[in-house]
């Protein structure tokens, strides 16, 4: 049965949902940025709302607040990541779950710090917190530790930012050193301008301090995570290992113990030497060995499925 969604966040990822809601099923009655929103009750006109949007104007006649008054039964917050408090983000899960909605997030920040007090807050509530989109992009590393039962998995270990492996990818391909991959990959589009939050290890660690919370149900935040990023990588590192037949990677590691994340010397032609912007996750478990998943680990429509897969995943209130 489909749900009705209030979407909070017009970016890439907000955008696609609204998007690709309608393939699923579902109909989205809410679209909101951090100065308007497109609010009906009967269903918003998605193709109008986003193309106002991309021209520069607002979404709709009334104020984002407007979102919480209408009749949803998801609240997906897909407003940009923040640290700390994580809010917005993490008041605007609150505001639904006390009033008894569901809510999926693609935002790291309220499940990377503030994990504790949205279990809390989803106990007693008549709604439910689901977050697949935050780790991973399109990959099921969520659903597959749940479906896999949290207990039976020992460690999650992998590549999840595609930044830092592009660049890390384009050094040892090309000879260069960082500063002038880190350049070439903002012309491309696959660094921000300002990549500090990808290539000093923050967005890797915000996904593998998420997963250790699942893990041990709860206990971690960004502070507990050991973080080290790519920077310092000099171009010589990665000639040297390919000469040993290896290659460097950003690999984090979470599990019931901790989080760590730092370049490591892997395999060339091993599992965790994935190429370009690719993830990959390695899921140790008990029971059925170790299970790997690969692919796009951002962009707008592949996190878009990972949302909306939660979605389905959702009882009707």
């Amino acid at each position: 049965m489909g749900q009705r969604l209030a979407i909070l966040g017009a970016g890439n990822v907000g955008r696609s949902v609204a998007e690709l809601a309608g393939e699923y099923e579902h109909e989205v009655v809410a679209l909101a940025d951090s100065t308007s929103a497109a609010v009906d009750s009967e269903g918003i006109d998605v193709t109008d709302v986003v193309e106002r949007k991309r021209s520069g104007d607002d979404l709709g006649e009334t104020a984002p607040e407007a979102v919480f008054e209408t009749d949803y039964d998801v609240l997906v917050e897909a407003t940009p990541t923040t640290l700390g408090d994580a809010d917005p983000g993490f008041t605007h899960a609150k505001r639904a779950l006390q009033t008894d909605r569901h809510v999926v997030l693609a935002n790291k920040g309220p499940v990377a710090e503030r994990y504790d007090e949205l279990r809390e807050l989803e106990a007693g509530s008549a709604g439910a917190i689901r977050f697949e989109a935050t780790v991973g992009g399109a990959i099921p590393v969520l659903s597959t530790i749940e479906d896999s039962t949290p207990q039976a998995v020992t460690a999650v270990r992998g590549v999840l930012n595609g930044t830092a492996n592009f660049i890390l990818t384009r050094m040892a391909a090309e000879g260069l050193d960082y500063e002038h991959v880190l350049a070439e990959a903002q012309d491309l589009g696959v660094a921000e301008a300002d990549p500090t939050f990808d290539v000093d290890g923050t967005d890797a660690a915000l996904k593998f301090v998420i997963l250790a919370n699942v893990l041990a149900d709860g206990g971690f935040s960004l502070d507990d995570a050991t973080v080290e990023g790519i920077q310092n990588v000099p171009g010589s590192a990665l000639e040297l290992a390919a000469e040993d037949g290896r290659t460097i990677r950003l690999i984090g590691e979470a599990t019931r113990d901790g989080v760590r994340v730092s370049p490591r010397l892997v395999p060339e032609n091993g599992a965790l030497a994935v190429t370009g912007t690719r993830n990959i996750v390695q899921i140790e478990t008990r029971n059925a060995g170790s299970l790997h998943s690969s692919g796009r680990g951002a962009g707008g429509p592949e996190t878009a499925t990972a949302v909306l897969s939660d979605v389905g995943r959702l009882p009707p209130l």
